[in-house]
């Protein structure tokens, strides 16, 4: 019995693997990035000037649907890229689809929270711990943001081209960019958040 296992479609030509390569690279300069937005957050985070501070203004429920929202989005990504293994074109424009509607209805509840923080006296100008908390905060939703935009250019290649080398390594490195921003989330669901609710 072989024990040859199939090369992924996305990897199987030099140029897609130095593309993967080369956005693995970019991948690390976002994760310094955020890295230098989370310590200025930590520096500014009891600066509150007499302003309202986390545990006066995060609403867990709609933090915890958030959350749910883009982890699951991370979840249908990988059903999506499965499908594209398989070379299902159906499967993964569907998968594709309920990411960006996932990615979407994050985005409305992201935007939502922060109308109820400006109304609550909390405003990019309130101080050092708004100030971090709207930079890191709207950083990360303008990547989500960015993100559906891409991957709804990439649906349209798709529709018209179909599931080729090329497209499945501009989906695959999309995806990355898609996971990378799942994990970034668990760092501030869990360090923004939960930390800021019991401070």
């Amino acid at each position: 019995m072989s024990s040859h296992v199939e090369t992924p479609l996305e990897y199987r030509s030099e140029q897609s693997q130095m593309n993967i390569l080369g956005f693995w690279i970019f991948l690390g300069a976002e994760i310094v990035l955020f890295s230098t937005l989370f310590a200025s957050y930590f520096v500014l985070e009891h600066n509150t000037a007499d302003g309202p501070a986390g545990q006066d203004i995060f609403i867990l429920k709609d933090v915890l649907i958030e959350t749910f929202l883009l982890l699951t989005s991370s979840f249908t990504c990988g059903l999506a890229i499965h499908s594209m293994r398989n070379h299902n074109l159906k499967g993964l424009l569907t998968w594709i689809v309920i990411t960006l509607l996932l990615g979407a209805g994050f985005l409305y509840m992201e935007i939502n929270e922060f109308i109820h923080y400006v109304h609550e006296g909390a405003t990019l100008q309130t101080s050092g711990f708004t100030a971090g908390f709207f930079t890191l905060l709207g950083t990360h939703g303008a990547h989500v943001t960015l993100g559906i935009g891409w991957i709804t250019l990439l649906i349209i290649q798709l529709v018209k081209r179909g599931i080729t080398e090329k497209t499945a390594s501009k989906f695959f490195i999309a995806s990355l960019y898609w996971h990378f921003l799942d994990v970034v989330w668990i760092f501030i669901f869990t360090f923004v958040y939960l930390k800021g609710m019991v401070m």
